[in-house]
């Protein structure tokens, strides 16, 4: 089955057949495929774990056969993520792989006609370039035809978040295309004018962009010829200016939480001890932790070799969380951006190109571990909508009940009316048990919280 995310690209597709994912390689791309497995350009990026490797099946397989050239099967990809799950340094860091993607590609006379920020995942803790055929020949005097896709792609939202918020980062849901150029450079302050990297590639490129809209130009003149020299010079500024772009120092609500974390330290290592149980009895293949924070939890997952993704709403939570990924060189552990109340939507063609959260399940185990009383009370999401809402993700849930006793509870409650009669624990019971069958209730030593193992009663179609 084709997958619905691959149909722009006339060179090829992605598709599924008995539940393995490959790719047919269009004739029409024929010699641009054989300049990359032949000029050892394929080799030295796969090697370098900068480009996805593949190997080449028989082409019997292939679902419009009139047109197959090549069938390969890439390695596949735990979790499809998106950049707008992506904290800044993620962000940055699959910009300047694109960049230096693209500049090596000039070594052996090729050159990448895409760069889009869908064409990079996150594995083992690093970003990796995933479309093999978005590598051509390169032919001498030609400009860089991807050169407004990645500063709509990378240079925009980054600069951005850099210079204005880092939320704006968010407006790649809106436009999955890019962030335009033109309204970039209306939000940017307007400092960034002195900034050479952003006036020239944002401002005067913005600038330019509308001049040919306005009236018609001959294509020669717009996009005029460039040498080989000029293009790397143009890829090094681009690298310059993306490397050049901080994030403030922006003060976020969670990024210190486990610092001011109303636990005695007994009681969190109590916590952390339950949990590692938990994970132990069950041995799953695969972890969500909802609400993760830094993801002090979800390495007790990962720590195991887990492959575990560690959702945030907190922007620097996951900013901190990434780096300790780098640091440590963590291969297990998927830091991402994520409002549990407005998860990603499917996006794109059809509501079909980009999947929503719940179309990227199933999991084998969700955590949820100091969570439900900010959705219960701040968000007043019901606790049976919580319950069906983890049953769609995965079978094993392990999610923490907080009373309304406990001092956290109480500051949601301080500055609102209590309209949540079935906050209890009973109510918490009655509400999961509809979804779950409750395998293990253990309290924590030190504390008034509860943790639960469960299993969902019924399996998922």
């Amino acid at each position: 089955m084709k997958l619905h995310s691959s149909f722009r690209d006339p060179s090829g597709f992605m598709f599924h057949q008995e539940g393995v994912l490959y790719r047919q390689v269009n004739l029409s791309y024929q010699e641009h495929y054989d300049q990359l497995m032949e000029s050892g350009l394929y080799r030295q990026l796969s090697s370098a774990r900068a480009l996805i490797p593949h190997e080449e099946c028989q082409v019997n397989i292939a679902p419009i056969p009139g047109k197959v050239y090549k069938i390969i099967k890439p390695e596949p990809i735990a979790f499809v993520s998106y950049p707008y799950e992506w904290c800044f340094d993620q962000l940055k860091d699959a910009a300047v792989l694109t960049l230096s993607i693209a500049r090596r590609a000039l070594q052996y006379d090729m050159i990448l006609k895409d760069a889009s920020a869908f064409n990079v995942q996150f594995q083992n803790g690093r970003p990796i370039f995933i479309d093999t055929l978005s590598f051509e020949r390169y032919q001498p005097g030609t400009p860089w035809i991807a050169y407004k896709q990645f500063c709509q792609h990378f240079l925009a939202p980054l600069s951005l978040m850099a210079k204005a918020d880092f939320r704006l980062n968010q407006l790649l849901r809106v436009y999955i295309d890019g962030i335009p150029l033109d309204l970039t450079s209306a939000l940017l302050p307007k400092a960034s004018f002195l900034n050479p990297g952003l006036l020239s590639h944002i401002h005067l490129h913005a600038k330019t962009q509308k001049k040919y809209a306005d009236a018609e130009f001959p294509q020669e003149q717009i996009s005029g010829k460039m040498t080989k020299t000029a293009l790397v010079g143009l890829l090094d500024s681009l690298l310059s200016a993306i490397r050049s772009l901080k994030l403030k120092s922006q003060k976020t609500e969670w990024g210190n939480y486990y610092e001011q974390t109303n636990y005695a330290q007994a009681a969190f290592e109590a916590k952390r001890e339950k949990v590692n149980a938990f994970i132990l009895r069950v041995r799953p293949r695969s972890v969500w932790d909802l609400g993760a924070n830094t993801g002090e939890f979800s390495r007790v997952a990962s720590n195991l070799g887990i492959p575990t993704i560690a959702f945030d709403i907190d922007h620097g939570a996951v900013q901190r969380n990434y780096a300790m990924v780098k640091q440590d060189k963590e291969t297990d552990l998927l830091p991402l951006c994520l409002d549990l109340t407005n998860p990603s939507p499917a996006l794109g063609w059809n509501c079909q190109e980009r999947l929503s959260l719940p179309e990227r399940a199933p999991v084998d185990m969700v955590m949820a571990l100091a969570l439900v009383h900010h959705l219960a009370i701040s968000n007043n999401i019901p606790l049976e909508n919580l319950a069906s809402f983890f049953a769609g993700l995965g079978r094993w849930l392990i999610v923490e009940f907080i009373p309304k006793s406990d001092s956290q509870v109480k500051r949601l409650l301080s500055s609102r009316q209590d309209i949540f009669p079935d906050y209890t624990k009973a109510g918490f019971e009655s509400a999961f048990g509809m979804h779950f069958e409750i395998l293990e209730e253990s309290p924590i030593a030190g504390s008034e919280r509860i943790l639960y193992l469960m299993e969902r009663k019924q399996k998922l179609d």
